[in-house]
């Protein structure tokens, strides 16, 4: 996997919301759903939520800087790849720029006859090196291929973080429980749930697709919701049945509310990383009679004569 700092087109001292805000901008961009007939894309997608994966944890990033894992979350092998020898003038560089050993270095064991190669076996775990100057290592076994999937959720179960029931490649069936902070574009990792590979088994992918709604919309962590209402209950006040995200709660409405004005039901949005919930913005709409009904004829008899005397458009100069 190239540098994940690459991949998402960040600098190495990147903060965690520009880092967040690079994959969310190639999320969108490189979405399976945007991109059906462009398998490059569905490739970068891959990348970019691999490299996030690692930068969005603070440890794991932590630990890719100081190269103890590479950009796969593997170990980093402990000797590097250079094979520069242990110092001492035991192996690597001789005195007068001549490579290799010395038998007193190994006790006499060279003269001997001894096989150097069972010692190697032993200090690298039955690998033989390769050649007494420290050639390049053989790569670690790796990993199995990471397996991507994709997850649509509605709305109102997003908002409710529901278990949501996927089936894996292998036929299984798992109940996945939501992340707090979810939102369109997220990757839930499956560890364990790739291909197998000498290294154990991959990782399985989840991208979260949430679906619109009929009539809320996501503002952020909030719950939007334009309410209609009728021109009596805006003059008079009213107590009315509103949906939310959870389940419909009684609202009331002040006498004298006009359309445009916003009311806050708390803690009936989407969840915040934090555990903690937005809120529902409820947008009041006066819905009036049509205009050939029976109450906009009653409306109109009731008004007749009435003039409203304020300049609502005074704020425009005209």
């Amino acid at each position: 996997m190239a540098d994940p700092y690459t991949t998402l087109g960040v600098s190495r001292s990147a903060t965690e919301k520009e880092i967040k805000s690079a994959y969310r901008k190639l999320a969108k961009e490189l979405h399976p759903d945007k991109n059906k007939d462009n398998p490059k894309a569905t490739e970068r997608f891959s990348a970019a939520s691999q490299a996030y994966d690692l930068l969005s944890d603070k440890d794991k990033r932590a630990r890719f800087d100081r190269g103890e894992i590479d950009a796969d979350g593997n170990p980093a092998s402990p000797f590097g790849g250079a094979g520069g020898g242990f110092g001492g003038g035991g192996f690597g560089q001789r005195p007068g720029g001549q490579s290799g050993f010395r038998s007193s270095d190994m006790g006499g064991f060279a003269q001997e006859g001894a096989d150097l190669g069972d010692i190697f076996e032993d200090l690298f775990g039955g690998r033989r090196a390769g050649g007494m100057g420290g050639g390049r290592r053989p790569p670690p076994p790796s990993k199995g291929a990471d397996i991507q999937y994709r997850l649509r959720v509605p709305f109102i179960d997003a908002a409710q973080r529901a278990d949501q029931r996927i089936t894996l490649s292998d036929g299984k069936t798992i109940d996945l429980k939501l992340p707090a902070g979810v939102e369109d574009g997220t990757v839930m990792r499956l560890k364990g749930k790739g291909q197998d590979g000498p290294a154990g088994a991959g990782d399985g992918l989840v991208a979260i697709a949430v679906d619109n709604h009929a009539y809320f919309r996501r503002d952020g962590h909030d719950v939007r919701l334009d309410l209609p209402i009728t021109l009596d209950e805006a003059i008079s006040g009213a107590k009315v049945k509103v949906p939310t995200v959870d389940a419909a709660v009684m609202l009331t409405i002040s006498p004298g509310s006009a359309s445009g004005k916003v009311l806050r039901l708390k803690g009936k949005g989407f969840s915040k990383k934090n555990g903690q919930r937005g809120d529902q913005l409820v947008t009041l709409e006066i819905i009036l009679p049509e205009a050939d009904s029976d109450d906009m004829v009653e409306l109109a008899k009731r008004i007749e004569g009435w003039k409203d005397e304020s300049n609502p458009r005074a704020k425009f100069g005209v």
